[in-house]
C-alpha cells in the first residue's frame, strides 16, 4: 500500500458563518454512508489527509469530509504583526486573534453545510484537541471520537508543555530557517519528514506532491501556526471524563513532538476509551497502518 499518487478532488466547497469561510471537500455518499469528519493539525492544509486514505475509508463504508482550518489553505486567513516561539505563544506571549470556540464554530458550520447533524470525528495533532473539545462542548454533534497524536485539550498551557518535546519545536524552527533558501515546497517536505515515522518508509513522492499542491493552493504564512497555537489558552471545558461517546486514542511510540504519556492520559480519562500505541510511528499515520486504523474505526461505529 502506498501514497504514490495524489488525485486532486473535483470540487472545493465553502461553509460560511459570519465573516469566515471554511473550505472543505467530500468523498463518498454523504446521505447514506457513515459520516466521518477529518480534522487536520496545526498549520497543515486538508490535502495532507491523503486522497488514498479517504478512498479506502469510502470503500469501508464511510462518507468523508475534510476541511482547511481557519488560517490555512483556502479558508479565511487572519493577521498578526509579530512572530514568536511556540512555547512563548502557548504561555501567553501573544493576544489570540480568535478563540478555540471560534474554531469549533467553523467545524459546526462544515457539518451544517454537508447536512450532518452529527458525525464520527477523527482529529490529528491539534485536530485531536479540537475533536476532544467538540465532544465535550457540543456532544450532540459527535457520534464517536478518534484522538490521534494529540495532548489533552483540557490540560492548560503549563501542563501541555509537559506533554510536548520542546526540543522538537526548536528543531522545526531551525529547519525552517535552514531550508528557507530552498523554497517553500522543500520546507514543507522537510517539516513533514521531521514529523514522520522512523519505523516506516518515508513517502517521499507523495509528500512532495502534497507539499506542491499545498503551496499552490495557498502559500504558507509562518504566523498562522502561532495564531492557532494561541487558541489553546482560550478553551474552557469540562474534564475529559465527561466524554460520553466511544473513543479511540492513537499514539505513536516514536512521536518526535508529543510524548506517549499524553495519549495514555487521554485514554485513561475518557470512559471506555481504547488505546492503540503503534511502535515506530511518529507524528503521522503511515499508509501501512491505514487498514488497521480503518478496522478500529469500524469497531467504533459498531459501539456507537
Amino acid at each position: 500500500m502506498s501514497q504514490s499518487s495524489y488525485r486532486r478532488p473535483s470540487a472545493v466547497r465553502y461553509a460560511r458563518h459570519g465573516d469566515v469561510s471554511i473550505a472543505y471537500e467530500t468523498f463518498g455518499d454523504l446521505t447514506s454512508a457513515e459520516p466521518l469528519l477529518l480534522i487536520m493539525g496545526l498549520d497543515f492544509q486538508m490535502v495532507w489527509w491523503a486522497d488514498e486514505f479517504c478512498a479506502q475509508l469510502v470503500e469501508a463504508g464511510f462518507a468523508v469530509v475534510r476541511f482547511d482550518n481557519r488560517d490555512t489553505g483556502l479558508s479565511t486567513h487572519f493577521d498578526s504583526r509579530t512572530r514568536q516561539h511556540p512555547v512563548r505563544v502557548l504561555l501567553g506571549g501573544t493576544t489570540p486573534a480568535y478563540t478555540g470556540a471560534d474554531m469549533l464554530d467553523d467545524i459546526e458550520a462544515v457539518l451544517d453545510a454537508v447536512g450532518w447533524p452529527s458525525a464520527h470525528v477523527l482529529g490529528a495533532s491539534m485536530g485531536a484537541g479540537l475533536a476532544q473539545a467538540l465532544a465535550l462542548s457540543r456532544p450532540s454533534r459527535v457520534r464517536s471520537l478518534v484522538s490521534a497524536m494529540g495532548p489533552p485539550v483540557t490540560a492548560g498551557p503549563l501542563r501541555t508543555l509537559t506533554y510536548l518535546r520542546p526540543g522538537a519545536l526548536t528543531r522545526l524552527a531551525l529547519t525552517g530557517r535552514t531550508l528557507a533558501r530552498n523554497g517553500p515546497v522543500e520546507l514543507l517536505v522537510e517539516v513533514y519528514r521531521a514529523l514522520s515515522s522512523p519505523g516506516y518508509p518515508f513517502p517521499e513522492r507523495w509528500a512532495r506532491e502534497a507539499a506542491t499542491i499545498s503551496h499552490e493552493r495557498s502559500p504558507r504564512d509562518p504566523r498562522s501556526a502561532q495564531r492557532q497555537t494561541a487558541t489553546a489558552r482560550t478553551f474552557r471545558l469540562p474534564p475529559l471524563s465527561e466524554v460520553r461517546v466511544p473513543a479511540l486514542v492513537i499514539v505513536g511510540g516514536s512521536d518526535p513532538l508529543i510524548r506517549v504519556s499524553a495519549g495514555r492520559y487521554v485514554a485513561r480519562q475518557i470512559p471506555g476509551a481504547v488505546l492503540r500505541l503503534y511502535p515506530g510511528v511518529g507524528h503521522t499515520l503511515p499508509a501501512e497502518l491505514w487498514p488497521d486504523i480503518i478496522h478500529e474505526l469500524r469497531d467504533l461505529v459498531a459501539r456507537a
